[in-house]
């Protein structure tokens, strides 16, 4: 008889960084994995770390570049299946908080080596390009947040 996999939790933060050039916004985005997918940049929340300060610090570890916390966009809530550093598989409960950065500073040639690739895509194309359908929501709500007067 095989076991039950165990369920753990799982929180991750992350953002979308946008930089604006001339009249277009731009937003960071990575590439990663073996199927080479597109995403937005985003990591495990460490112990005693807030949501907004690991954001800023992925941001910065994978897409290369400083960026300033701007306003929470939504949390996203999904579950799947890994493996846990002994091998063991695990069913995650995963929750992905997303927030809105404005780049300061950096390169995205600057990127940690988990990432295949970090480049600036205007808004407009961004969307199109990204792997998972929720985070083509998480994009939708920052243009929606970027659209507002300031």
């Amino acid at each position: 008889m095989v076991g039950r996999i165990r369920t753990q939790r799982q929180t991750s933060a992350g953002g979308v960084v946008f930089r604006r050039r001339d009249e277009r916004v731009e937003v960071a985005l990575i590439r990663v994995g073996d199927k080479s997918r597109w995403q937005l940049p985003k990591g495990i929340v460490d112990e005693g770390e807030s949501p907004e300060v690991t954001a800023v610090r992925e941001v910065r570890e994978e897409a290369g570049v400083d960026a300033e916390l701007i306003a929470p966009i939504e949390a996203v809530e999904y579950w799947y299946v890994g493996t846990e550093h002994g091998g063991e598989r695990v069913r995650f409960h995963k929750f992905v908080h997303f927030f809105l950065l404005e780049y300061r500073s950096g390169d995205v040639r600057d990127h940690d080596r988990e990432v295949e690739e970090a480049r600036w895509v205007p808004l407009g194309e961004a969307e199109a390009m990204l792997s998972f359908a929720s985070e083509r929501k998480v994009l939708a709500r920052a243009r929606e947040l970027l659209s507002k007067p300031a």
